[in-house]
């Protein structure tokens, strides 16, 4: 028959396992099978401990409310350092201004000049503008890929174009 510090040692296992489940349903898709084999491994766990005595009883449920989430936040604060983590983990560099969308400013500064489609605009796609990458807005329609345009107005962050006239 086993010891009674045999029993303590599995039943902190199990409390060990059952934080490890917790944490790998947030990244495992297992519809709450994980949820659920981590309750059992925590019923288990105190089932053990009281199975002992009462007062170890008690004292196993207070390890886990110290073992789990401890466990927890060892696991978050080490885990997105590591190579895996790293992968899965959004890097939160600040960038800077103008790097996604231009100031506004900036933008204003574009109506009347002219440019050129990187893309078809049906009806928003990217033009180059003074040597600028802007999302634009056709102002009707479509417009081709490569064709020539010129801003007509910017309203916040909306540049419209429109095709421009070619006299020839």
């Amino acid at each position: 028959m086993l010891t009674d510090a045999a029993i303590i040692l599995f039943a902190i296992f199990l409390y060990i396992v059952c934080a490890v489940l917790m944490v790998m349903e947030i990244f495992i898709p297992s519809f709450g099978l994980l949820s659920l084999l981590a309750l059992g491994a925590f019923l288990w766990g105190a089932f053990l401990f009281f199975q002992i005595g009462t007062t170890v009883g008690w004292v196993g449920l207070g390890t886990a409310i110290v073992v789990i989430p401890t466990f927890w936040i060892i696991t978050y604060k080490v885990f997105p350092k590591t190579s895996l983590g790293r992968s899965m983990v959004l890097n939160n560099e600040p960038r800077p201004v103008g790097d996604a969308i231009a100031e506004k400013e900036q933008l204003a500064a574009l109506v009347g000049k002219s440019g050129k489609t990187l893309g078809p605009l049906r009806p928003v796609g990217v033009c180059e503008i003074d040597g600028l990458r802007v999302a634009c807005t056709a102002e009707v329609g479509f417009i081709p890929k490569g064709a020539e345009i010129e801003v007509i107005r910017v309203e916040g962050n909306t540049v419209t174009v429109r095709t421009k006239e070619t006299t020839t």
